[in-house]
């Protein structure tokens, strides 16, 4: 059973090593423990919905909770603490395009708003209902999950757009192909959640993001229907994915994708490489991306990120031996891991995986071998189960992301870096912040921070310091030039930023082009712009 006020499955978790919690009583002091609201607690809460009563409509109190908030930091708070604020008038599951058509015409007879929602992943608001006189209703996909084409000629495979990332994986994988398409929340997020945010994976370096793996598909609009024929290429005018992608429910529901596929790799390999300090990894990393190297992952962690990384791993006995090697050939207090992953066939994974340690040689990088390449790619989604257990143990954690050029990387995540714990010391409160650089490409790369503290009793007060840290971050990211997100979309938390991107006649077109889609207003109101 899927968890409604937290990660994951309730049937599995992952607990933190044994000495973890001494690691994270010395970073940022002794917690106590949180006193989360019962899910009894919170359904009493709900309102009686304001919606007719229809056969593809739920409307219980507890189906309509557990639609109301997806994954951010304030949508925790507001879980664990009970103060929900605004659920769905109810919940709607189509299991057809006619059924999606259906609910379009209910709303607009009934007056109704509508939220489209895949795996309720979101990290930035986008599945939020909002206060106010009119209905709202949450359409679930999950049910267009079917794969209902698969054309090994031309590699594109078509699927319902709520189907999940596990099941869409299998579904390929059972005809010798895979979609490559791995982000964090890969167990419960969506094709079309990842096509509405412009969703990167794990391995977007090899694969590509979500961008270019999208080929066409159909979104059923207000205004009408919308069919993008998977074309390889086209002159005809400007490209109209490019205005699906990264729509966020605004426009209409994405009811089908055909997306290019890949054949199953012959081979992945994922190593680690120990650098002796970040600039070195920097260096390195950007000549194997300028080389043009065939990879299909790279993620360099900071010192800190480094250390924090190895603390809390575990296997005492083989980390410390691995350090004290590291330590033998310069490699210490101020290392930086990079993992790095290779697939395809044996030739080019050889040769690629040959040619990178080559690089990485030269800015005196160290090959360790796949162990923690291994250990990775087994744990890689466990990460957000690690989030149910810090809160359980009193520690609140966030992460977030932005992407800038190779000339603007060490200014803008220093400035995160920094203006995340001056927001915290306004409350007298220490902060544990590392970064990672992901996602990369050869102008630049992505900027990935996570920051713990401690949670306070009161989770007022929690929502109160997450706010805080967050707006001076942005604040940081938007005086570099960065992008206010790189792989979480906009919802309602970034949007406050994205004019300082897309300057005012980008947002005036991007308004312009909801109204041409949806010009009552029905679809999503809120999210990705504010007016």
């Amino acid at each position: 059973m899927k968890r409604w006020n937290g990660w994951g499955d309730t049937a599995v978790s992952h607990p933190l090593p044994e000495k973890a919690g001494e690691f994270l009583v010395e970073l940022v002091g002794e917690a106590t423990l949180p006193q989360d609201a019962t899910l009894a607690d919170v359904v009493a809460t709900v309102p009686a919905s304001r919606l007719p009563t229809h056969p593809l409509i739920q409307t219980d109190a507890e189906t309509r909770l557990k639609h109301a908030r997806g994954q951010s930091f304030p949508d925790w708070v507001a879980l664990r603490g009970g103060q929900i604020g605004t659920f769905p008038d109810g919940v709607a599951f189509p299991h057809s395009e006619a059924d999606v058509l259906t609910l379009l015409q209910l709303a607009r007879s009934h007056d109704l708003k509508l939220i489209p929602y895949g795996g309720g992943t979101s990290v930035a608001g986008h599945i939020n209902p909002e206060s106010g006189e009119l209905p709202v209703l949450t359409v679930n996909l999950q049910r267009l999950s079917r794969m209902t084409s698969l054309d090994r000629t031309c590699q594109l495979a078509t699927f319902g757009a709520g189907v999940a990332g596990p099941e869409m994986e299998a579904q390929l994988r059972a005809k010798g192909y895979t979609l490559g398409h791995f982000p964090q929340s890969f167990e419960y997020s969506t094709l079309g959640g990842w096509v509405a945010t412009r969703s990167s994976g794990q391995q977007s370096r090899g694969y590509g993001r979500i961008e270019d793996l999208f080929a066409g598909g159909k979104l059923l609009a207000p205004a009408g229907d919308l069919i993008m024929p998977p074309l390889p290429a086209s002159a005809a005018g400007p490209d109209l994915r490019q205005l699906i992608l990264g729509s966020e429910g605004r426009l209409g529901i994405i009811t089908e994708a055909t997306v290019r596929i890949s054949p199953l790799p012959e081979r992945e390999s994922f190593n680690a490489i120990f650098f002796p300090d970040f600039e070195a990894g920097k260096t390195a990393v950007r000549q194997m991306l300028q080389a043009d190297l065939p990879l299909s992952m790279l993620r360099l962690s900071t010192g800190v990120e480094t250390e924090t990384t190895l603390k809390l791993a575990g296997h005492e006995l083989l980390i410390g031996t691995l350090e004290r090697l590291l330590s033998l050939r310069g490699v210490d207090e101020n290392k930086s891991m990079l993992l790095i992953g290779f697939s395809g066939n044996r030739h080019i994974v050889n040769t690629a995986r040959s040619e990178a340690v080559d690089i990485a040689k030269e800015q005196g990088g160290i090959h360790v071998g796949q162990q923690f390449g291994n250990q990775w790619q087994k744990g890689r989604f466990r990460t957000p189960y690690m989030r149910n257990e810090l809160w359980n143990m009193g520690y609140g954690v966030d992460t977030l992301e932005t992407a800038v050029t190779w000339n603007q990387v060490d200014a803008t995540l220093d400035d995160i870096e920094n203006s995340l714990k001056t927001a915290m010391t306004q409350f007298d409160e220490r902060l544990h912040v590392f970064t990672h650089l992901s996602h990369m490409y050869a102008s630049g790369c992505s900027i990935y921070t996570t920051y713990l503290f401690r949670l306070s009793p009161d989770h007022d007060a929690n929502l109160a310091r997450w706010t805080a840290m967050k707006t001076a971050a942005s604040q940081a990211i938007v005086r570099h030039g960065g992008t206010i997100s790189h792989q979480h979309g906009v919802g309602r938390d970034h949007a406050p930023y994205l004019e300082a991107e897309k300057g005012s006649l980008g947002i005036a077109t991007i308004e312009a082009m909801t109204r041409q889609f949806d010009p009552a207003g029905v679809m999503n109101p809120g999210v990705l712009v504010t007016r």
